[in-house]
């Protein structure tokens, strides 16, 4: 059992009435961010270790309660130990902390208290200082034994703290951060005007560490350039998704009436919109909304493939081009379904990057052989897909 350790106590440099673990970040508090990473980790109970329960924090309680964890905010230490299962592994976040979901997947695997640092050469000066010429940066995997005996030291000790020095007594492994993470905007935070600055990057990394060369090379780079400016204004993610699914049932018209090329770009641009608009509504944690945009996004290129197929098929008189169409969308689908996540190379296809090929197909006159590439790029992902599943069979 993963569980996972929260805090809510420093307040923000420059907003002194206001916790910064409610500063907003991302289009939510930042502690809401951090908890979407604990149960993205796997985390099925949240402890947040507060100070006092302001109304931006009762808020942020509740909707992260939302998400299907139990969350339980108290005081002092030893009313978290007593609420911690005695066999579970905690994953413990800093207050003010900001990071990626890979940053925490470092310390989310079995084993014993472990801490992640960084070289005191490169802390931050909110960074804790350990031995060694090495700080912790952020991230903690503790026995729950860590936890009661920091309930035992006196209660006006900094609990964080308290934990760190504990865990480094205990001979907790140091795990070193990955090299790239600071230049991805991990670090802690206590200003609003920095946490902004600094949330830019981590939104940055966010939407480039994907697998998929398209995602990677074409979605990444105009989300890098939205994100900000929707989150700034408050655009809201089923709007997005609405906007997107407009533009694919206009494409899907277009192909209807013979307009190819102008139907698949179309299409092609509202998957991209619906690549955003998933993002978007992931950061705000409208799961039901990222999922609807996500399977939009797999939808409208079947629907613009076999649209394409029956329009060619129509003009030349024969089923050759809708038979080519199906057997795209068929194959594009068993990828889909083969490949998980973690397991993609970044060469693999997805229904975006089929259909990017398919409108390239049309744009040079040659639609039938754009499906048929396509359906040979699912196939080749298919099969790389069953090859690096097989070990594990």
């Amino acid at each position: 059992m993963l569980a996972g350790l929260l805090f809510a106590i420093a307040e923000s440099d420059d907003r002194p009435e206001r916790l910064t673990a409610t500063l907003p970040f991302g289009g939510v508090t930042l502690i809401e961010y951090q908890a979407r990473l604990l149960v993205e980790a796997g985390v099925s109970q949240i402890i947040i270790l507060v100070a006092r329960l302001t109304p931006e924090l009762l808020g942020a309680v509740s909707r992260i309660g939302k998400r299907g964890v139990t969350v339980d905010a108290v005081r002092h230490a030893s009313e978290a130990a007593a609420k911690l299962h005695p066999l579970a592994r905690v994953l413990m976040l800093a207050d003010g902390l900001i990071t990626t979901e890979r940053v925490v997947a470092t310390l989310a695997e079995e084993g014993g208290d472990a801490l992640l640092v960084v070289p005191q050469a490169e802390a931050g000066a909110v960074f804790e200082r350990l031995g060694g010429g090495q700080a912790w940066a952020g991230v903690a995997r503790l026995d729950p034994r860590r936890i009661g005996e920091a309930a035992r030291l006196p209660p006006d000790y900094d609990a964080q703290s308290t934990l760190v020095r504990v865990a480094e007594q205990a001979r907790a492994v140091h795990v070193m951060l990955p090299p790239e993470a600071l230049a991805h905007g991990h670090g802690i935070e206590r200003n609003g005007g920095a946490l902004a600055e600094r949330g830019r990057a981590v939104l940055a990394a966010i939407v480039s560490d994907r697998r998929g060369w398209f995602d990677r090379w074409v979605l990444a780079p105009l989300a890098r350039v939205a994100l900000p400016a929707m989150i700034d204004r408050r655009w809201p993610g089923a709007g997005v998704g609405a906007a997107g699914g407009v533009l694919g049932m206009a494409g899907l018209a277009a192909i209807g009436l013979g307009w190819s090329v102008a139907g698949l770009a179309l299409a092609f641009v509202a998957c991209v919109v619906l690549g955003i608009g998933a993002t978007l509504s992931g950061l705000r944690d409208e799961a039901g909304v990222e999922r609807a945009q996500r399977g939009a996004g797999l939808l409208i290129p079947a629907a613009a493939a076999l649209f394409l197929g029956a329009a060619e098929g129509g003009r030349a008189g024969d089923v050759a081009a809708l038979a080519v169409a199906i057997a795209a969308v068929t194959l594009a689908t068993l990828a889909e379904r083969a490949g998980p996540e973690r397991l993609r190379q970044w060469w693999w296809g997805s229904a975006s990057a089929y259909l990017l090929i398919v409108l390239a197909g049309a744009a040079l006159a040659w639609p039938v052989i754009g499906l048929a590439a396509a359906a040979a790029y699912a196939t080749a992902t298919v099969a790389a897909a069953i090859e690096r599943l097989r070990p594990q069979a």
